[in-house]
This record gives C-alpha cells, structure tokens and sequence, in this order.
C-alpha cells in the first residue's frame, strides 16, 4: 500500500458514529483520541463511520472533514437483515476499498456495530496492524448491554451463549452471531477493554485478541476557570445543593428509584436537574417527577464544549445504574470537578480512586437505602469534596499512541 507520508504514521480509525455526526460516549472517546493522536504525537488520521440518509445511494461514501480529520462516512440502507448488523459483506467490500486509498500504517477500531465485524480478517489479510477497543459488551451479548428482556441485569459470569436462550428471538442466529465475532476478534494484534471489570469478564467468556490490554477511558478536564465559577455559585447558593442525573427516565439507569427518594425526602432546601441526552428532547417530555422534593428542571443535552457550564452547576452526581458497566465516564467527569457521587457498585464505574466500597449502594436496593444517602449529603458542606486526578484524554492517547508505535515499528521489522 502507499503510504501518504513516510515520516508521518497514518491511523485509521474506525467507529460507527465519527463527527460531524457524534453519538454516544465510544464516539467522544474516538474522536477525543484521534485529535490528540494527531495534534499530540504527530500522526495523520483518517476515519470510515456509517449513516442512513435517504437522500443518499445505499452503501455510497460521504467526504466529510472536521478537525483536520477526513471521515469516509458510509451510506446504510434503512432495512438490513439480521447477519448484516455485525457482518454485512457489502460494508467490508467498501472498507477495503477505502483501505487500499487510504493506506494506513495501522487501524484503530472501536463500535463496529452495523458496520460489522468482517473488516477485522479483511484487514489482516491485507497485514495491517490493528487494534479494536471493545466499549461495551456487543461483541458477546446480543442485546449489547447484557440487559434481559425483563429490563434487568444478566448477569451472567463467563457470559455463555446458552444462557441467552430467554432474551434472543432466534438462538441459533444468536449463536452464529457471537461465533463469528469472537472469531473476527480473535485476528486483532491488541483488543482493548475499558476497565479491569470488562477485561475480566470478556476474557473469561472468550473474547480475546492477540494480546489483551486495558485501556481506561480518559475525560475532558476542567477548564482553569472552572473551580472559580463553581466557587462563586456556591457562595451565592447560601449551602443549597443541586443534584445532577444524566442517566434518563428509565428503570436500569435507576430513575425509579431516584424519583421516589426524592418523593419521600423531608426537606426541599436544593435543586435538581435532569438531563435530557436525546438528540431530539423527548426524554422527559411524558414524565411526571412534579411529587419530587426540591426545585427539579430538565437540563438540555450538553457537548464536551458545554461540559464545565453543566458541572458548574451540580454538587452532587447521582448514579443508580441497575447494571455492571463496563465504564463510568460521567462519574469521572464529576469527580475531576470536585462533585460527590452516589453511586451503585456496577463494575467497571468503581474503578476510581475516591471509591468508598462502603457506600456504595446495590443494584437491586430500593429507594429506602438510597434517603439516608440523601439526608446526609444535604447536611451542610457535607457534598463538598475536593476534586481528584482521573485519566485525560491526553494520558489515554498517549497509551494509544505507544501501543500503534511498537504494531508499527513490529509490523515493519517483518
């Protein structure tokens, strides 16, 4: 392949969702990553993600740039059958297409969901190096977050594909499925996993690379003015607190549970806001919290620009997630700022440094064990803690761009 620059490692990075058209945390830690790959360690980066616009041929490229960042954005039909939402041969043959132009020194993968998982042995037939940063369980769990029909946790330890007999609609597909991804996987010269929750658990359930590595998600820092702000705030709140959940009204994030407490509190004397993190403000538009204690307020979704201005706001993070997460990049982002957490213990979210083990709530514990954690935190200066040191984005593309040296440098000693 011809290389665009001989002094200058080309990344390829690959993810479902890529800017212009961000989506979801995995997607902020892509681009995240790749600026910094760029702007700090001298690559050239170059992108391939997926959309579905009618206006548009199916399966046709879009030429799209931002940030000094060319993204290869491929047009996806509305209506694909099973087996093409993680290994649709028609994605692969454009892929490649676009690998051969781009000629890479290495690829970067992330969510490969609806552009599928048959890229991974395309590109090592082609010896690229290649690393795939897994982000959440889709490569093993059908449903993707290991969540039942029911809307509870799997809870499944190794995850088995017999024991996802109740949630698939055809098991035999099912099985097929997580075949042909840990195969796939198995190509890759490094998989990487968000925590050592995740490592563990996808290892042990099959899901392994070459060499398997974690590789912690890294967060926007605060800005210097930041703690100036949030001071003067909460000088002029007289010691009135405000809570944040950023989770939505649903039952595994643990909004019913959070709505209760709050119906039940004895006291008023704080704010509270609720984020909305759909594209289009519905979230909360049919959602009653009126018999909730306190000055509660829908927060519009907030960009990574916007994430001060949000935080600035908050002195308390609630987290009542229902199932182990693989990471907590909202909890990392409190904590940074100096925010309280309450939170449950769900896996890779405790693996912080101002994690206290004995207040962590359950999941399955009801809004009775959360009031007490409540009423103490409302107790004057009780939620004030000081900020501390998490993982950046440059310290994790720092990690990135060590491990896409040493593939490089491997790859052409060969």
């Amino acid at each position: 392949m011809t290389k665009i620059a001989e002094n200058k490692p080309h990344i390829l990075v690959i993810n479902v969702f890529f800017a212009p058209f961000t989506y979801g945390g995995a997607t902020v830690v892509a681009e995240q990553v790749a600026r910094r790959l760029q702007s700090e360690h001298g690559f050239t980066v170059s992108a391939i993600s997926v959309t579905s616009q009618d206006g548009l041929p199916p399966y046709s490229v879009l030429k799209t740039e931002q940030a000094g960042i060319v993204n290869y954005v491929i047009n996806l039909p509305f209506h694909r059958n099973y087996a093409e939402t993680y290994d649709n041969p028609q994605v692969t043959e454009v892929v490649e297409r676009l690998l051969r132009r781009i000629g890479p020194d290495a690829v970067h993968m992330h969510c490969l969901q609806d552009l599928g998982a048959g890229i991974l042995p395309m590109i090592k037939r082609h010896n690229v190096p290649m690393v795939l940063s897994t982000h959440d369980f889709w490569w093993l769990c059908e449903r993707q977050f290991m969540i039942r029909m029911d809307g509870r946790y799997c809870g499944q330890d190794p995850i088995q594909i017999e024991g996802c007999r109740g949630c698939v609609d055809d098991f035999d597909q099912a099985r097929s499925r997580v075949g042909r991804l840990k195969a796939a996987a198995a190509v890759a010269d490094v998989v990487t996993y968000p925590s050592q929750f995740a490592h563990d658990l996808s290892v042990k359930s099959g899901l392994v690379g070459q060499k398997s590595m974690v590789w912690q998600n890294g967060v926007i820092k605060p800005a210097e003015d930041f703690f100036v702000t949030q001071a003067k705030r909460r000088e002029a709140s007289g010691g009135r607190l405000a809570f944040g959940f950023v989770g939505g009204p649903s039952h595994i994030k643990g909004w019913p549970i959070i709505q209760s407490a709050f119906a039940q509190i004895s006291r008023e004397d704080f704010d509270g806001y609720l984020v909305d993190g759909s594209m289009d403000g519905s979230w909360w538009q049919n959602v009653d919290y009126s018999k909730m204690k306190g000055n509660w307020q829908v927060h519009p979704r907030y960009s990574q620009a916007e994430i001060d201005d949000f935080y600035a706001k908050i002195d308390v993070l609630l987290f009542m997630s229902q199932w182990k997460e693989t990471f907590g990049l909202t909890i990392r982002e409190a904590l940074v700022r100096g925010i309280q957490v309450i939170q449950t213990d769900s896996g890779g979210t405790i693996e912080h440094a101002a994690v206290d083990t004995d207040r962590l709530l359950q999941i399955g514990d009801g809004p009775d064990v959360l009031l007490p954690h409540l009423e103490k935190v409302l107790e004057r200066n009780n939620a004030f803690q000081p900020p501390i040191d998490v993982t950046g984005f440059s310290k994790q593309a720092a990690e990135m761009a060590d491990c896409l040296n040493d593939l490089i440098s491997g790859s052409d000693q060969r």
